[in-house]
């Protein structure tokens, strides 16, 4: 199966959609075929469900970067930056590898265990 997410003006996703791989050959036959389905004027991009390429598994709020051709996912937390390599945010700090499970506490900037 393959993904196509649709974007808006703001290179946002609107949705993902699935088209069966028989019924394309190439990323430009599902957006033509997306478009003939959902209307000539919607733009699309191919997402992999893998992360094959373009990063990251588009999802709806999540942004593509065409510089990067990655789709990103909405910040978490202001604090954190994207790894230009991977297109994921990250944390300040590391999270504990400890067995215990964390949550980010952007007020005091550091994780915090769960009880």
């Amino acid at each position: 199966m393959a993904h196509f997410a649709e974007l808006n003006a703001n290179n946002i996703v609107l949705r993902v959609v699935v088209i069966n791989n028989d019924d394309i050959s190439t990323e430009n036959d599902g957006i033509t075929l997306c478009r003939e389905l959902f209307g000539a004027d919607t733009h699309w991009k191919q997402t992999s469900y893998n992360a094959n390429f373009r990063k990251n598994f588009a999802g709806r709020g999540y942004r593509y970067d065409a510089s990067l051709d990655a789709f990103i996912s909405p910040r978490p937390y202001s604090s954190w930056t994207l790894d230009a390599d991977t297109c994921q945010w990250v944390a300040p700090k590391p999270m504990p590898v400890d067995g215990r499970a964390y949550t980010w506490d952007e007020g005091l900037l550091r994780w915090v265990a769960l009880s």
